[in-house]
């Protein structure tokens, strides 16, 4: 839980302003810039301090969901079994792998507490269509937590396709499940798991 808070809140941070601000600047300094503002968000708003599920679910949905490319990030975790998926099981995949996803960082978000994030001066050059983003999570009581954002540029803005947390990709931290599940009940028996863990 305690990486899923750190990617939750640092994702959340990309996600504030509209693309045409994420083309006005360098991915890092974009992240840098509207951090400070998104986490004087989060401890300013009662109802996300609160928990309360209906404004943290909004915020998910408004913040987060169109900075993540939750299509290449469902590649990425399904692997070799993307290849056996018909167009049809691939947008199955991908619509539950959003939503659990969304459900994970709607959980994370709940549990926030303060925390702070720096941004590291990245490493970018003109014309890259794929940069990492590193930042550090800093909560009281803990070591920092370094949190990776692979993001490739869509169009006139950055998308995130995975996210590192201390050197652990969290969208390919499902693989190995996955894999298991397709070789056992193939790529519609991934599916209908995922559909049930959702609705569960």
């Amino acid at each position: 839980m305690r990486t899923f808070i750190a990617a939750s809140l640092a994702l959340l941070a990309l996600s504030t302003h509209g693309p045409a601000y994420a083309q006005q600047v360098a991915p890092d300094a974009f992240v840098r810039r509207v951090t400070d503002e998104v986490l004087a968000t989060m401890r300013d708003d009662k109802d996300v301090r609160a928990g309360k599920p209906e404004k943290i679910a909004a915020v998910v949905q408004e913040k987060i969901l169109p900075y993540f490319d939750f299509r290449r990030a469902t590649q990425i975790a399904v692997g070799a079994g993307w290849r056996q998926a018909t167009p049809a099981q691939r947008d199955a995949l991908t619509a539950q792998f959003q939503t659990l996803l969304v459900r994970t960082y709607s959980g994370a978000l709940a549990n926030y507490r303060g925390q702070t994030i720096d941004v590291l001066p990245a490493r970018v050059q003109a014309g890259d269509d794929e940069v990492t983003i590193r930042c550090k999570v800093r909560q009281s009581g803990d070591a920092p937590i370094t949190i990776d954002y692979y993001m490739a540029r869509a169009g006139d803005t950055w998308k995130v396709f995975d996210i590192s947390v201390d050197g652990m990709s969290l969208v390919l931290n499902y693989r190995t499940s996955f894999s298991q599940e397709i070789a056992n009940r193939g790529i519609d028996g991934l599916i209908d798991r995922l559909a049930a863990k959702n609705r569960g």
